[in-house]
């Protein structure tokens, strides 16, 4: 298996994708932005399908739109609106451009498909690149500001900073929560980002401890669904983010059930 260079490929940009999920999604979990991300998912989708259309690699398309409608929400967030409302209606424009953009672009089914399902097993030299820079950037952030992004997301009563730096600092956040959810579409398509960003979170949640341990249980969790789920699909020649998703959300339920024990 590891003979092939695809696959090392997507062994190594499986456990990027992975890690960079693990430690962002422990934010999103704690801050209940599971229904945010997953409505970044289909803003992704509409993204990719922007850069098929103009001819841009569908990654940056990901990565500007995701960008922008987090800024967007932030922002009328900020304006005391609530949330829920402007993510739903900013999702639902998202996945209006997104089959507008796929029509208007003639774009094949093979790569709506990749752009929906995740299409790590044709990643290639020059996407690993970009992978790998846009995660620096992530633990760069997350490193810098380790300590108020920890309290805004388990104490924000606790942070204390000025109504102006702590509205840059949720901002701040978006952006990284935007770039997890660009880079995540990688592996297992717009469809499923919330396996990756939510799911291995909220299993570690359940095993309870320290902020770091929540951490490294979740991108354990992640990492091994992807393995796992990379291995399965090179021997059935299955969808990769089929296999990814069903043992994220066996761990999730076994979670469920050991915190009952």
């Amino acid at each position: 298996m590891f003979d092939q260079v695809f696959m090392q490929n997507a062994f190594i940009a499986g456990t990027v994708i992975s890690i960079v999920a693990g430690i962002v999604g422990t934010f999103v979990v704690a801050r209940s932005y599971n229904f945010l991300s997953h409505s970044l998912s289909e803003i992704a989708f509409s993204g990719a399908a922007f850069g098929f259309f103009i001819g841009w690699p569908p990654l940056l398309g990901m990565v500007i739109f995701t960008i922008l409608a987090a800024l967007s929400i932030g922002g009328l967030e900020n304006a005391k609106v609530r949330q829920d409302n402007v993510t739903s209606a900013v999702s639902a424009f998202a996945i209006a451009l997104g089959i507008l953009f796929l029509a208007l672009g003639h774009t094949a089914n093979s790569a709506a498909t990749g752009i929906l399902f995740g299409s790590v097993l044709g990643i290639s030299h020059t996407d690993l690149l970009i992978l790998a820079g846009m995660a620096l950037g992530v633990f760069v952030v997350i490193f810098l500001f380790y300590k108020p992004l920890r309290l805004l997301a388990f104490d924000e009563a606790g942070l204390l900073l000025s109504r102006g730096k702590k509205t840059w600092l949720k901002i701040l956040f978006l952006v990284v929560m935007a770039l997890s959810v660009a880079i995540s579409s990688q592996l297992v398509g717009s469809l499923l980002i919330f396996v990756l960003v939510t799911l291995p979170a909220a299993s570690a949640r359940y095993y309870q401890g320290s902020v770091g341990r929540l951490m490294a249980l979740s991108v354990f969790f992640a990492l091994f669904g992807t393995w796992i789920g990379l291995a399965l699909a090179y021997v059935t020649n299955l969808p990769t983010s089929a296999f990814i998703a069903g043992i994220e959300v066996l761990i999730y339920l076994l979670s469920i059930w050991l915190a009952k024990e």
